[in-house]
């Protein structure tokens, strides 16, 4: 797999509902792939209903076509409250390509990209001194 960086042209940041979510996992469970949840239920039960964020991560290529896209999801979970949590999954190409950008924008795209950079590292409150 590669690194699909923010300067690449299949660099992309989404907005996706619940519902496309459970349609992701439904497909990368029909094709066998490990990066996902191990079921819609498990899914359901980690994942808070409403809109999720989407950034493509790296792509896994085959003889030169993008087999799958490994992206990262940024979404509210069902046990902490207002805490969120952040996961990955495959999707099919067909299925990134369709989905809807959030970061057409150059500066949208980087902040995003930052954003997601800091979620992945983990974010805390911190008290003032």
């Amino acid at each position: 797999m590669s690194m699909v960086r923010v300067t690449d042209s299949d660099f992309r940041v989404c907005q996706i509902g619940f519902d496309t979510l459970l349609e992701i996992q439904l497909e990368a469970e029909q094709r066998g792939w490990a990066t996902r949840w191990t079921s819609v239920d498990a899914l359901r039960s980690q994942v808070k209903e409403g809109s999720v964020v989407l950034q493509s991560l790296m792509r896994e290529e085959r003889e030169g076509v993008v087999r799958a896209y490994r992206c990262l999801l940024l979404f509210s979970t069902m046990d902490d409250g207002d805490a969120g949590g952040v996961a990955t999954i495959d999707l099919d190409p067909a299925r990134y390509e369709s989905l809807d950008r959030l970061d057409r924008d150059p500066i949208v795209r980087k902040a995003l990209a930052r954003m997601f950079s800091l979620a992945v590292g983990g974010i805390s409150m911190v008290s003032k001194k």
